[in-house]
């Protein structure tokens, strides 16, 4: 588990060790949840960074007769 400190103006620093997992980089957005009793950090990526992740999945999948 990896600890950070609250700095008196509210700010943390994300450890280089997710830093580097994540490939947050400077000046990226992330977005910040509430949920439940934490807080979670959501690193905004580009659509552009989106492009070809579906590469090759099945499309053959069973569809509702009222889908098209």
């Amino acid at each position: 588990m990896i600890l950070v400190t609250v700095s008196p103006k509210f700010q943390i620093v994300i450890p280089k060790a997710v830093r580097e997992a994540l490939n947050i980089q400077p000046g990226q957005k992330v977005q910040v949840i509430q949920y439940q009793n934490r807080i979670e950090l959501i690193p905004i990526r580009p659509m552009k960074a989106a492009r070809g992740f579906l590469k090759g999945i099945d499309p053959s999948v069973v569809r509702e007769d009222d889908r098209v």
